[in-house]
């Protein structure tokens, strides 16, 4: 039971989902439907983009602390050329190329000059933050046009153009991962720096590209933010960095690399979205979100470092099984027992 769980984390945290929409529908019966889903799945899309990449980073050992920062910057950037008069499509393309320029930023200092993740994401935090308020003046950024809040608005089964960017993007990150030397690159590199080297792969590169597409990711969801709400205030991303590692964590991705999968991420943000949801149901106060958002985090990691701690009991006990007085012998290789071995030994 605890090798499947520990091998079936995606499965875990859909049933997780599925009993977080159990309480509520006690209430409410029509709490369980189809506009439920698509509603949660819409609040959700901003921490599945940063759930994505943090995933690509995860994977490679690190930990990318900066990409609320980026998000915001982003957004940031977003509003000011709209409302500067430039295009939506420009303002877009150049809101990724941002968001790509950071995460490679980011990438540089630790595949390069070699600064580890957690401090050098840690700087950059600050750095991009000082930047977004720099470009503001600590203020708000309203006005936006439309058109940019029609990339937010239901078109198909209740789901936005960006939600369904949002679903391909998902589909292909776990393709990529899954089925492409490129995408096993990522998991080799964390599981083993210096085997993935020996095996030819560039271990720099792939957590180069790792935070550069963490980046863009981030830079997708600073525009979801400005989409949804029609304004950029000027605390945009801030925490978000948080909450896309708990839900990276909640899906089973390793803080130690090399483990965990895409559709496991996104099964956490949900999951941390819907815990939302369910406390408006319920009429808990809003202030009550980020204690039991972390309280559940708190149980999984507790629950995961148990679970990996009777694995390892497990495996260590059937390894040394053999050498236990009363347990079956090992025979030779050909089928020959102990003593016949000694015997032939002898005649020889």
């Amino acid at each position: 039971m605890l090798k499947f769980i520990q091998n079936n984390r995606e499965m875990t945290a859909l049933l997780a989902i599925l009993c977080l929409f159990t309480l509520p529908a006690l209430f409410d019966g029509s709490y369980f439907s189809l506009q439920t889903l698509t509603m949660i799945f819409s609040s959700a899309q901003i921490l599945m983009l940063l759930a994505i990449g943090a995933t690509l980073v995860m994977l490679t050992r690190n930990i990318d602390v900066s990409v609320g920062s980026i998000a915001g910057m982003c957004a940031v950037l977003l509003g000011l050329m709209l409302n500067a008069g430039y295009s939506l499509a420009l303002a877009c393309l150049a809101t990724l190329l941002l968001g790509l320029l950071a995460g490679l930023f980011n990438g540089a200092l630790v595949a390069w000059l070699k600064i580890p993740a957690i401090v050098a994401t840690l700087g950059t935090l600050g750095l991009y933050r000082g930047v977004m308020l720099l470009w503001t003046g600590g203020k708000w950024i309203e006005g936006l046009p439309a058109q940019l809040k029609q990339l937010s608005a239901p078109v198909f089964l209740a789901v936005s153009p960006i939600g369904w960017l949002t679903l391909l993007l998902i589909a292909a990150m776990a393709w990529l991962l899954a089925k492409t030397a490129f995408g096993r690159s990522f998991y080799a590199t964390g599981d083993n720096l210096q085997g993935a080297r020996q095996l030819g792969i560039r271990t720099e590169a792939v957590r180069i590209a790792a935070f550069a597409l963490n980046g863009v990711m981030a830079a997708l969801a600073g525009i979801v933010f400005a989409s949804q709400i029609g304004f950029i205030p000027n605390q945009t991303g801030t925490g978000l960095e948080m909450k896309a590692i708990a839900a990276c964590v909640l899906g089973g991705i390793s803080l130690l690399g090399g483990s965990g999968t895409v559709i496991g991420a996104i099964l956490g943000a949900y999951f941390l979205t819907q815990i939302d949801s369910v406390l408006v149901l319920l009429r808990i106060p809003a202030w009550w979100n980020d204690f039991i958002a972390g309280l559940v985090l708190l149980g999984v990691l507790v629950f995961d470092g148990r679970l990996r701690v009777a694995l390892q009991r497990n495996l260590r006990r059937q390894k040394y099984a053999r050498f236990v007085p009363g347990s079956a012998p090992l025979r030779p290789s050909g089928g020959a027992r102990p003593h016949q071995t000694a015997k032939n030994r002898e005649a020889a």
